[in-house]
């Protein structure tokens, strides 16, 4: 699946899902019925309604063991999103303990906000970012905290804590990076899919005697289908759904944001 399908909004992501299932279910179903004539008709009657059960099941176990993977991936993004936020906010109430130098570092904050949301989350949401980008706002900020000489114990304090947060604020960044590059591989899409194409196929061979149980049967799992797909494709790219709105609550004040 490409990234312009994963950066549907919810809606046109579902509308999209469960217009193909539905398409994929009925043509299943054309196809068993068109070909349950003569001898093929007995061969399908004579398929066991027992196997649905374990298709099913098989089907639901993929699904969640996949569906643990994109929300565990999807938690972890807004930990590290609201870890960021947590290390930049305290970072600029620090360093008011520097009257001098707190305009600098407040600028400097805010350019990393703004360098994050306006750069690196629409190319973190297509998968683009690399730890190769460095974050040269903050490690900017991290040096001018480094070079700042204390005048007193509180101050000493302030900048310790300073280098601390700053030092937690660009490993969560790269965890958030790290994060952005995970998505489903082909293999598992095949698998679950093609698993979900044999539960239809399997209903519709079952019910290929009985037109109506046939399309009720198909339509319900169908339906199945689609909303266990929409509900793994779409956290399977964490930072479509994540956003960067707890860094743009950090800004400074006295540093208003451009964007």
């Amino acid at each position: 699946m490409g990234n312009w399908f994963f950066n549907l909004s919810v809606p046109w992501m579902a509308l999209v899902i469960f217009l193909a299932s539905y398409l994929v279910a009925g043509s299943v179903g054309f196809v068993v019925a068109a070909l349950a004539v003569n001898e093929r008709a007995k061969g399908f009657k004579a398929v066991s309604p027992g196997i649905l059960p374990p298709l099913g099941i098989l089907f639901a176990l993929l699904v969640g063991f996949i569906a643990v993977e994109v929300w565990g991936n999807f938690a972890k993004a807004k930990t590290a999103v609201e870890t960021e936020a947590s290390a930049l906010r305290a970072v600029v109430l620090l360093a008011g303990a520097f009257p001098d130098k707190r305009t600098s570092i407040y600028a400097l904050v805010n350019r990393h906000i703004d360098e994050s949301v306006n750069k690196e989350w629409p190319e973190m949401t297509r998968q683009r970012v690399t730890l190769a980008t460095l974050p040269t706002a903050l490690i900017e900020a991290l040096h001018d905290t480094l070079a700042l000489t204390p005048a007193d114990d509180s101050q000493r304090v302030a900048q310790s804590e300073m280098v601390k947060e700053l030092h937690t604020a660009l490993d969560a960044r790269r965890q958030r990076i790290s994060i952005s590059q995970s998505s489903l591989g082909t293999v598992k899409w095949i698998g679950i899919l093609l698993q979900g194409l044999c539960t239809l196929v399997a209903f519709a061979i079952v019910h290929s005697d009985n037109r109506l149980a046939r399309g009720i049967s198909l339509t319900l799992c169908a339906t199945g289908i689609a909303l266990s797909v929409l509900l793994i494709a779409a956290y399977s790219h964490p930072f479509t759904s994540v956003g960067p709105e707890l860094l743009k609550q950090v800004i400074p004040s006295e540093a208003p944001f451009a964007g």
